[in-house]
């Protein structure tokens, strides 16, 4: 009895399997044949000896000779399955030492659907998946090293600016210095070079800087209270804010300076959490986390207003004195 190697990879039968429920044919049907031929050599015998009547009478039904297996619940499935014992004619009395070679109790574990295999476990993806889903799992900002605060600001979606920009502006400048300067938010110079004050604004910066023997690489940083540009330069919203706004504070806590100077009248109310105008902070020392603060104008807003380039001067010059009331004369000597 031969089975194609396609019948058999359809029910998923195994070799050892195969052979076994094949062994178990053979042998009902070697006993069935047997019984046959004892029974056609009785058959004339019979045949003479019982009256004509009872020659005529119904034969007993298949079922009352043999009883009926009872069905698993495998063989109720929709493709009713069987093993192939369960094949045998009706009438025919099979001996229970045919079924010593078979399976015991799981015939039917041949047609066992495999279970599905599990999915890879890719422990780097279900992490990224992790952090994506649950921005508190990530490091909090305050422990952040220089390094990763650049790689957290350059990847931030922590609000809508994320949308439109084309870099995030992080700051530059020298990591030790005793003066940070601190701006609005980035334009659109500063959008597409990823560098705070660039362009003429930038230029006229360096030039206020120089005036003072400073520079944006010596012994000064340079940063803005939002890290995106906003869309058309409008004014960052409220929660924009206070979404970046810890960026900010973890510089501060990594610059360590002596002295922040607050440029424009949009930093200054947001480093002291004020609405109060700019021409009423400037020209008096303010604090924020406890580093010395002096508001000046804007480098943008004096090349509309040069008048106020002397005023901008004054305020240059009482930052100049802070610094040096917090030491940063001997600070700047030695380096």
């Amino acid at each position: 009895m031969a089975l194609h190697e396609s019948v058999l990879e359809e029910f998923g039968l195994a070799p050892l399997w195969v052979r076994r429920g094949m062994a178990a044919v053979a042998s009902v049907e070697a006993v069935e044949l047997a019984s046959d031929v004892q029974v056609g050599n009785a058959q004339p015998a019979l045949e003479d000896a019982a009256p004509t009547s009872a020659r005529h009478e119904e034969p007993p039904a298949a079922d009352s000779r043999v009883a009926a297996p009872q069905a698993s619940p495998a063989a109720r499935e929709p493709n009713e399955r069987r093993s192939p014992a369960q094949h045998s004619e009706p009438g025919r009395q099979t001996s229970p030492s045919s079924f010593s070679e078979t399976p015991p109790d799981d015939d039917f574990a041949w047609f066992d659907d495999l279970p599905a295999p599990e999915p890879a476990h890719d422990p780097a993806h279900a992490s990224a998946e992790a952090r994506r889903e649950t921005p508190d799992a990530l490091p909090p900002i305050q422990r952040l090293d220089w390094d990763a605060l650049s790689e957290r600001v350059a990847g931030c979606e922590r609000c809508r600016l994320c949308e439109k920009r084309t870099n995030t502006v992080f700051g530059v400048g020298d990591r030790n210095a005793d003066w940070m300067l601190i701006g609005e938010a980035p334009g659109e110079n500063e959008d597409r070079q990823g560098e705070p004050f660039v362009g003429q604004a930038g230029k006229l910066l360096d030039n206020m800087l120089g005036s003072l023997t400073l520079a944006r690489d010596t012994n000064v940083y340079i940063a803005n209270v939002i890290k995106c540009r906003p869309p058309g330069n409008r004014n960052p919203e409220p929660d924009e804010v206070a979404r970046c706004e810890p960026y900010l504070q973890r510089q501060v806590e990594l610059v360590k300076p002596k002295l922040i100077v607050a440029l424009g009248r949009f930093a200054a109310q947001s480093l002291l959490k004020t609405d109060a105008s700019i021409s009423s902070l400037r020209g008096r020392v303010h604090e924020y986390e406890g580093v010395p603060v002096i508001v000046t104008y804007h480098p943008a807003y004096l090349l509309r207003s040069l008048p106020d380039k002397a005023k901008a001067w004054a305020d240059l010059c009482l930052a100049r004195d802070t610094w040096r009331k917090a030491g940063g004369a001997a600070s700047n000597e030695a380096k």
